[in-house]
């Protein structure tokens, strides 16, 4: 209930962010500029998005044969949208996404639990260590081309900045060290349950593993979280060009750099948070504040018809669990 609550008060800031920009900046502005964006031009996004989500599944499946599984790539698509569907309409609920993929694949696939959630989690480490560097990069030139930003946005940006950042240090710390990060939590934050979860030592020793310098499958998987990367900062430059900017290729990658920021906001679909932010970088690189809103809404666009397959594939899943559990019943 309380995670329900939270979902909603934070989907009501993003709506009332949206429509304060929409009222500031003026609808038929945003209209005109997202009009721009039609036909193939419309389809060359769709495309990389859809490479993204192709990518990242690839990911996903070398993962799990570095830990000795061996499932399908097709196989693994549908609870790969089905994880990205909760992580993009409901960030809320806090690795809700992962906890997801890892139940169809134990259903499904008859995955070890303890494995299946190591594998969504590796992928997720990776995932926010190269975006972390992007951020890193895409700020530093934006802050070498711009003065400061203002002083709240300032903050905000290097206190989302620097908590994650801690958080992979940490992470990293502990495998050069081999302290188990169970023990960590269960002592700083007086979690006593960990220590007595099997599960949770069992993921994490599945996590370890994978992370040996040594292990092929680690630099591989690394070099597929920067290739998926590189298509995104492609879709940001080819964008950005089909809205009749031309900026180049190190200002797109701070675009991007500040899309993964505001990424780690729990906010559905980014709502609102994403348009004010890049409505400053935009503006502060000489680009019109609509172009930005247009930017935003086409970027959510193409996401949202992957995200809504992957709500469409919870949905049926919830149907088949729903009937399993009443033919179960009735056999009792």
């Amino acid at each position: 209930m309380r995670k329900i609550f939270l979902l909603l008060i934070s989907l009501f800031v993003g709506i009332f962010v949206f429509f304060f920009i929409g009222r500031t900046i003026g609808w038929r502005e945003i209209k005109n500029a997202f009009l721009v964006f039609t036909g193939w031009q419309g389809l060359i996004i769709l495309i990389l998005t859809l490479l993204m989500m192709l990518i990242g599944n690839w990911k996903w499946k070398e993962i799990l044969k570095g830990e000795g599984v061996d499932v399908s790539f097709w196989n693994l698509f549908k609870p790969y949208l089905a994880g990205f569907s909760i992580m993009f309409l409901a960030p809320i609920l806090l690795l809700g996404g992962e906890v997801v993929r890892g139940y169809i694949l134990k259903n499904r696939n008859s995955i070890v639990w303890s494995k299946g959630m190591a594998s969504v989690l590796i992928e997720r480490i990776l995932e926010w260590t190269v975006n972390l560097l992007v951020i890193f990069s895409g700020l530093l030139f934006f802050l070498l081309m711009i003065d400061l930003p203002p002083r709240n946005l300032t903050i905000l940006m290097s206190s989302l900045f620097l908590f994650f950042t801690i958080g992979i240090f940490i992470f990293y710390l502990k495998i050069l060290k081999k302290e188990s990060l169970i023990s960590f939590f269960s002592r700083w934050f007086r979690l006593k349950f960990l220590n007595q979860k099997n599960s949770f030592l069992e993921i994490e020793k599945e996590i370890f593993a994978f992370f040996r310098t040594q292990n092929k499958k680690l630099w591989q998987v690394l070099g597929l979280t920067f290739l998926r990367a590189g298509v995104m900062w492609s879709r940001t430059w080819f964008l950005i060009l089909f809205l009749g900017k031309n900026i180049g290729a190190l200002p797109s990658l701070s675009i991007l750099g500040f899309t993964y920021l505001i990424a780690m906001i729990p906010i559905p679909t980014a709502l609102g948070s994403h348009e004010a932010i890049q409505i400053f970088a935009f503006n502060s690189l000489g680009m019109n504040p609509f172009v930005a809103t247009a930017f935003t809404l086409i970027i959510r666009g193409a996401e949202l018809i992957f995200a809504l397959i992957g709500a469409i594939i919870i949905f049926r899943l919830g149907m088949v669990i729903l009937n399993q559990y009443f033919t179960n019943k009735n056999h009792i």
